[in-house]
């Protein structure tokens, strides 16, 4: 006789083949047979109680930034399911393998208008890779296995509707996971290509190099190589932390969310290697005229964001193991250290401002505190708004560090729930959430997660009661000033309802003492820091170069952000 078991119970041990250890929902009448069948399993699968059902999803999705691995969220139907809609789109712009639960009603009470019914296949139409409904009780551990798959192999969402009565039902224990076979195959550089790039790199004047996301696990072969051609190294934001902040070539991003020295430097670099980014913003930032070269894995990313006069189908660590076995090292050029001189110049100014103890704060103070006590290891979970741009900025990380934020889709709520992702994953690091005021409010309700599961992540607020990233919007087209203004809130106090030890810090001597307890806390921390309602210098804009702009604008804009010591990149080129 066949050995029989629930349906539910072998979908989620489906998941546990799969390395899946938690997952986040909220239980509904619609997803009541897999919460049996999570109870079961609670040995092996944590199931991780949020208070919104967006928060589960975000979380699941910054799993799968931090760790590279299937993050899980569920919803029951209707609006458990509808709530989930955020994070996923997250997890779909930024391209990580997110696997949503979805309840259902019964299937005999499908199509009959019941109680929180819905067709929601098409709703997940747009953001999901893979998007079924079961339709048997002896297919849920089959598709949401093949799910699991197609999240996995093309980088997004795979959805699975599960009526709730099949989970209930009884099928034959044969079922078998394939998450043991998976494999995944990276493409190989020609040596034709590599000898190209060397030509390439050997005949420019300006040369650059520029990673992305795909240069992860390749911090080493990228300073080397750039060591060895003299090259300064840019990344998109997202690839913050894979170069160290102190490697003296390491210019950072350009764009908005950006640096001085990156954003000078690409619009004049004539030789650009790109390996591993699909930057949006390329066409506004990269020199238009310089050579390009693209590596990356997808063909289809070639030629997207700027002209290519060569695309290598590759990977990137094997394409950069390959040039700096073929190639040599270059003496020094005055390109180089003009960019090295710059970037010196830029991080002087940085560290300057940090001595600042004047209130309201400013906030590099706040990152050199961030940074007085962040271990080499810590995960830096990062908001969306003048937060990002001031995080890429002011944080000095390592390799052995993880930054991340809502990239791509740009979702305000990211860091809390993220910062819960990151402290199941690695129980034994020190998580940081970096907030504003505005995004903060959008999830901290889950403050009471955090508390619940004792995770001692240390959630810094910077409260501005603005929505500065949008009021700067407005500025620069030209607007009033209109619904970017926030009512304060203490969130200390919101904190300390929660049952989380919260500080409201107005002085630095206030900042020096909250980042002291922070150091060595064993329970959620939040330090809600009230700062200047100051915009970030505007890197995208500068007005510093007195080969473009008037004495009176030079002035005015130093006036207005503090950068008289800033030197623009020409004066270190002449």
């Amino acid at each position: 006789m066949t050995k029989t078991i629930k349906s539910g119970i072998a979908m989620a041990r489906v998941l546990e083949d799969w390395g899946v250890d938690h997952l986040y929902g909220i239980p509904g009448g619609s997803f009541n047979s897999s919460m049996d069948a999570f109870f079961n399993e609670r040995a092996k699968i944590k199931y991780i109680q949020v208070r919104h059902e967006e928060v589960g999803a975000l979380a699941a999705a910054a799993d799968a930034k931090v760790t590279g691995k299937l993050g899980v969220a569920f919803g029951s139907a209707g609006p458990g399911a509808t709530h989930l809609f955020n994070g996923l789109y997250d997890a779909k712009m930024d391209h990580v393998p997110v696997l949503a639960l979805i309840g259902q009603v019964a299937t005999d009470t499908m199509n009959s208008d019941y109680f929180q019914e819905m067709n929601e296949n098409p709703m997940f139409a747009d953001v999901a890779v893979y998007n079924r409904t079961v339709m048997t009780a002896k297919q849920l551990p089959s598709v949401v296995d093949q799910a699991i798959r197609h999240a996995y192999k093309e980088k997004g969402v795979a959805v699975v509707t599960i009526p709730v009565n099949l989970g209930w039902q009884d099928i034959p224990d044969t079922f078998e996971s394939t998450a043991a076979n998976y494999r995944v195959n990276l493409p190989q550089p020609d040596d034709k290509d590599l000898d190209e790039i060397l030509r390439l790199v050997e005949q420019a004047k300006q040369p650059m190099i520029y990673i992305g996301q795909g240069a992860r696990g390749v911090s080493e072969e990228v300073q080397k190589f750039a060591e060895m051609y003299n090259l300064p190294i840019a990344s998109s934001a997202l690839a913050k932390g894979i170069i160290p902040d102190r490697n003296p070539a390491y210019l950072a991003s350009a764009g908005r969310v950006a640096t001085k020295p990156a954003v000078e430097a690409l619009a004049v670099a004539d030789l650009i290697l790109f390996m591993g980014s699909d930057f949006p913003f390329a066409g506004y930032f990269f020199n238009p005229a310089a050579k390009f070269v693209q590596v990356d894995i997808d063909s289809s990313k070639f030629g997207k964001r700027h002209h290519v006069n060569l695309a290598v189908l590759a990977d990137v660590k094997a394409t950069l193991a390959g040039l700096i076995a073929k190639g040599s090292a270059q003496p020094t050029n005055k390109w180089y250290q003009a960019n090295l001189d710059n970037n010196k110049n830029w991080h002087d100014w940085i560290n300057k401002m940090a001595q600042s103890t004047k209130t309201p704060l400013r906030v590099e103070p706040i990152y050199k505190e961030i940074n007085r006590i962040a271990k080499k290891d810590a995960a830096f979970l990062i908001d969306v708004g003048n937060v990002t741009i001031d995080s890429l900025r002011f944080l000095e990380m390592n390799p052995k560090q993880s930054f991340t934020t809502s990239g791509w889709f740009a979702t305000m709520g990211y860091a809390l729930p993220g910062g819960i992702a990151a402290q199941l994953s690695y129980p034994e690091r020190q998580v940081f959430t970096i907030s504003g005021d505005g995004g903060f409010t959008m999830v901290a309700q889950d403050l009471v997660t955090m508390a619940k599961y004792h995770l001692p992540v240390i959630n810094v607020v910077l409260s501005n009661d603005s929505f500065g990233f949008i009021k700067a919007e407005q500025d620069d087209t030209k607007q009033s000033h209109y619904g970017v203004d926030i009512a304060s809130v203490d969130f200390a106090k919101v904190a300390e309802g929660y049952g989380v030890k919260g500080f409201k810090v107005t002085n630095h001597d206030e900042l020096v003492a909250a980042f002291d307890y922070a150091k060595t806390a064993t329970e959620p921390v939040v330090i809600d820091v009230k700062i200047a309602d100051e915009r970030p210098i505007p890197v995208e804009q500068l007005k510093l170069d007195p080969e473009k702009f008037e004495q009176r604008e030079i002035d005015e804009f130093n006036h207005v952000y503090d950068s008289y010591d800033l030197v623009p990149l020409s004066q270190y080129l002449k």
